[in-house]
């Protein structure tokens, strides 16, 4: 009898011992589960941030890097006198604009490539195109180098050959692709900008986005 006594309290010890470990490892890894990563961190080098930047937008504001910390951004590299890619490109960044249109956590930062015409004006005008607010969609120029630099080094955007065949030199930059850069200035993902299954990807992609950044 009191081995059977014995043996039932042991059982019911270990089965309450057992309920409170999963009472306290359980909700430890719910939270970490919720801690990982909706997107993968693009990049060989997984603490790779991109620089500190000062460029002019088409109000003839200086944006810095400072501007656009804690904010989700897609990036992409574009001419406003260009006949090829550019306005297939723009037209598809026209659907992420709309779909978080009035949302203040994400922006689109369209750089030129040719910064000598691309002025202020010119951007400006590029901008009233698309009707654009400068607040969520900004057109930016500035010194050519930090353009490129960004591109390849931060944005991590590759070269590529202009599609009219007409490039302005030797060094000229002009990819399809969108980069989408997280809050912590990572880059998070690349999209054919050409594609509108590839845009719509990334539509979703900012989404995951911004619940990770509300977890």
């Amino acid at each position: 009898m009191k081995n059977k006594k014995v043996t039932i309290f042991l059982t019911a010890f270990f089965m309450l011992l057992g309920i409170c470990f999963i009472g306290y490892i359980y909700p430890k890894i719910k939270d970490q589960q919720k801690k990982q990563p909706v997107l993968p961190i693009v990049g060989n080098d997984q603490n790779h941030h991109i620089s500190p930047f000062s460029f002019v937008n088409q109000e003839g504001k200086t944006i810095t890097n400072d501007d656009v910390k804690g904010k989700i951004c897609v990036v992409e590299y574009f001419f406003a006198t260009c006949k090829g890619m550019c306005p297939k490109m723009n037209e598809n960044m026209v659907k992420v604009y709309k779909a978080f249109l009035g949302n203040k956590n994400v922006l689109i930062l369209s750089h030129t490539v040719d910064p000598m015409k691309d002025t202020v004006k010119a951007l400006k005008e590029y901008s009233l195109r698309f009707d654009a607010d400068p607040t969520q969609w900004m057109f930016l120029t500035g010194d050519k180098k930090q353009l490129y630099d960004m591109a390849r080094y931060s944005y991590l955007i590759s070269a590529q050959d202009d599609t009219t065949g007409v490039s302005i030199d030797k060094d000229f930059i002009h990819d399809k692709h969108f980069s989408l850069v997280d809050g912590y200035g990572r880059v998070r993902g690349f999209y054919d900008g050409l594609s509108p299954g590839d845009v719509s990807r990334m539509i979703g992609d900012i989404n995951a986005l911004l619940k990770e950044n509300n977890q």
